[in-house]
C-alpha cells in the first residue's frame, strides 16, 4: 500500500505547495495590522521569539507526522492510537469549516478583479441619486470605496437578522472560484516602533497567534502534504524554510500596506484640507490662496471670535483635519482588503493597471490556501478504503467542492457577510489550538518522544536535536495552553458578544449584539470541532468493550 500512494515529482513542489498553503491572506492583512496596533517594528520582537519557540517547531511536528505515518490527519492519528482518531476527524471538520466561507473571498476577488477593468474604476466616484440632481446620500456619508463595497458588492442588509436574497452576481463569482478550485485538485499531487508594547502582554499572545494560524497548524494540510514525501525527504529543512519564507512575506507585506497607509493618509488629510479651506473661504469671503496647512488653525481661531454666529452654523461642516489620526487608523480583514487599497489604487496613476495586478495577487493567495485546504478534506476521505471502494478520486472532489459551493451560498446574501465574520472569528481559533496541543501530547507522550526520535532518525539518517525535543515536550505545548486559557478567559470577560452592522443611514458601521441564534451557531460552530475528540474517543473505547464482551466466553 505504501509503495502505491502517490507522490511529490521532487522536493521543491512540496515545498512550493505548503509555502502556498501558508502564505495567504492572513499575510496581506491581518500581520500588518498587528504591526501597526502593538507598536510597528518593535512587534517583530515577539513574533519573531514566538515563531523559534512556537511556529517552527509545531510545522516541523506535523511534516514529520504526514511523512512518518504516510497517511491523512484521521489516518495517522489512528496509528499513534485509535482513541486518537478524534483529532484527524476534529481536524476534517475545521477545514469543511473553512472551506465553505473562505472560497467566498476568492469571489469577492473575482467580482473586484473583472470591474477593474471599467474606467473610470467603479468604486472612485458616487453614483448619482435617483433624480440625477447630487450624489447618492449614503455614498456621500461613507465614501465611494465603502459605498462599493457594502452596497454593490455585499449589498449588505441593516443586521443580522435580515437574511435578504442571494446576490445572483457573487453567486456566480463563488460558483467560479469553486470551480478553479476543482480543477487545480483535479489531478492530486501531480498539479499542485514603539518599545514599550514589548511589555503588553497582548503583543505577545497576537504574536503568537499570528504565527500559529498563518503558517495554517492543526487544520491537517501540512500532515495531508507530508504524507505524499519520499520516507527519506528532509523535512526539518523543509519546515525552516517555509517558516521563513511565510515570515518574510508577512514583513514585506507590511512595508507594502504601511505605503499605501501612508499614500492614503496624506491623500485624504490634504483632500480635508482643500474642502475646509475652500468652505471657508467662500462663506468668510477670502482671498483664494490664503489659506494654508500651516495658517488654517490659527485663522479657524480668529474666525470663531470675530463671526462667533456664523462660525458656530458652519461649525458642524468643518472636519478636522488630522494627518496623525488618519495615519492611527487601523484596519484589517475584509476592510483592509477591499475598502483601504482600493481607496489608495483609485488615486493612482493608470488605476486599473494597479487594480486587475493587485487582485490577481488575492486570487493567487486566497486559491493557493484553498488548495492546501481542500487536501486537508480529501487526503483523509480518499485514504478511507470503504470511500474510495465507492467513489473515485474525482468524484469525492466534486462531491466535497459541490456540498462546500452550496452551502457557502449563504455568505452571498445580504446578511452574508455577517455569517462570514462569525465563521472567521470562531470557526477555527479555539478548535485549533486544542487540536495542535492533543496533537503534540500524542507524538510526545502517547507514541514517544523517543520512539518517534527513532523513526525520524531511521527516515532521514539525522538525529533530532535537543532544541526540537524540548519545543515538542515542554514549551510549545504551555504556549498553547495559555493562548487557550486566555481566549477563554477574553470570551468570559468580553460577555455578550457583538458584530458590526453597516447603518446606510448614516454611511458608517455600528455595533449591535449577536440575536440568541447567532450565539447558539458560534456556541455550535466551536462544539462540532473540539468535541469530535472525546467523542471519538469514547465511542471506540465503548465499541472495544462490547468487542471484547462478544469474544469472552460462554461459562
Amino acid at each position: 500500500m505504501e509503495k502505491a500512494r502517490p507522490l511529490w515529482a521532487n522536493p521543491l513542489q512540496f515545498v512550493f505547495a505548503c509555502i502556498s498553503y501558508a502564505v495567504g491572506l492572513g499575510n496581506v492583512w491581518r500581520f500588518p495590522y498587528l504591526c501597526q496596533m502593538y507598536g510597528g517594528g518593535s512587534f517583530l520582537v515577539p513574533y519573531i521569539i514566538m515563531l523559534i519557540v512556537e511556529g517552527m517547531p509545531l510545522l516541523y511536528l506535523e511534516l514529520a507526522v504526514g511523512q512518518r505515518m504516510r497517511q491523512g490527519s484521521i489516518g495517522a492519528f489512528r496509528t499513534i492510537s485509535p482513541y486518537l482518531s478524534g483529532v484527524g476527524v476534529a481536524s476534517v471538520v475545521v477545514s469543511f469549516f473553512l472551506s465553505m466561507y473562505y472560497n467566498v473571498i476568492n469571489a469577492w476577488a473575482f467580482w473586484y478583479l473583472f470591474h477593474s477593468f471599467q474606467d473610470p474604476l467603479p468604486w472612485s466616484v458616487c453614483p448619482l441619486n435617483g433624480n440625477r440632481t447630487g450624489y447618492d446620500e449614503e455614498c456621500e456619508k461613507a465614501s465611494s470605496t465603502q459605498y462599493f463595497w457594502y452596497r454593490k458588492t455585499l449589498n449588505i442588509s441593516p443586521s443580522i437578522q435580515e437574511n435578504g436574497s442571494v446576490q445572483w452576481e457573487l453567486a456566480l463569482c463563488l460558483l467560479l472560484a469553486w470551480l478553479v478550485v476543482y480543477l487545480c485538485i483535479l489531478r492530486g499531487t501531480e498539479s499542485t516602533g514603539k518599545m514599550e508594547q514589548l511589555a503588553n502582554p497582548k503583543a505577545w499572545i497576537n504574536g503568537a497567534t499570528q504565527i500559529f494560524f498563518s503558517l495554517g497548524l492543526g487544520f491537517g494540510s501540512l500532515i495531508a502534504f507530508a504524507s505524499y514525501n519520499e520516507p527519506s525527504s528532509n523535512c526539518q529543512k523543509h519546515a525552516i524554510i517555509v517558516s521563513l519564507i511565510n515570515s518574510s512575506t508577512s514583513i514585506f507585506a507590511s512595508i507594502v500596506t504601511f505605503s499605501i497607509y501612508g499614500f492614503k493618509a496624506t491623500f485624504n488629510y490634504e483632500n480635508c484640507l482643500r474642502k475646509v479651506s475652500l468652505l471657508l473661504t467662500n462663506t468668510f469671503d477670502l482671498e483664494d490662496g490664503f489659506l494654508t496647512a500651516s495658517n488654517l488653525e490659527q485663522v479657524k481661531g480668529y474666525l470663531a471670535s470675530a463671526y462667533p454666529s456664523k462660525y458656530s452654523e458652519l461649525f458642524p461642516h468643518i472636519r478636522n483635519c488630522s494627518l496623525e489620526s488618519e495615519l492611527d487608523t487601523a484596519v484589517q480583514g475584509t476592510g483592509l482588503a477591499f475598502i483601504v487599497y482600493t481607496e489608495a489604487i483609485k488615486n493612482m496613476e493608470v488605476s486599473q493597471l494597479w487594480s486587475v495586478l493587485y487582485f490577481f495577487m488575492l486570487l493567487m493567495l486566497g486559491i493557493g490556501s484553498m488548495l492546501g485546504n481542500t487536501a486537508a478534506i480529501l487526503t483523509p476521505l480518499t485514504d478511507s478504503k470503504i470511500i474510495s471502494s465507492y467513489l473515485p478520486k474525482e468524484a469525492i472532489s466534486g462531491l466535497v467542492c459541490l456540498v462546500s459551493c452550496a452551502i457557502g451560498m449563504v455568505f452571498t446574501t445580504e446578511a452574508g457577510n455577517y455569517w462570514f465574520d462569525i465563521f472567521n472569528d470562531y470557526a477555527a481559533t479555539l478548535s485549533l489550538l486544542l487540536i495542535v496541543l492533543v496533537e503534540t501530547i500524542a507524538v510526545c507522550y502517547v507514541y514517544g518522544l523517543r520512539r518517534f526520535e527513532s523513526d525520524l532518525k531511521a527516515m532521514t539518517g539525522r538525529a533530532l536535536s535537543w532544541y526540537w525535543k524540548v519545543m515538542w515536550a515542554g514549551v510549545s505545548p504551555l504556549l498553547i495552553v495559555s493562548l487557550l486559557i486566555f481566549y477563554l478567559s477574553d470570551y468570559i470577560l468580553t460577555g455578550t458578544l457583538k458584530y458590526q452592522a453597516w447603518e446606510a443611514s448614516q454611511g458608517q458601521l455600528v455595533t449591535k449584539d449577536y440575536p440568541a441564534y447567532a450565539l447558539a451557531a458560534i456556541g455550535l460552530l466551536v462544539a462540532a470541532s473540539t468535541m469530535c475528540i472525546p467523542l471519538v474517543a469514547l465511542g471506540t473505547f465503548v465499541l472495544h468493550r462490547l468487542k471484547r464482551g462478544d469474544a469472552a466466553p460462554v461459562a
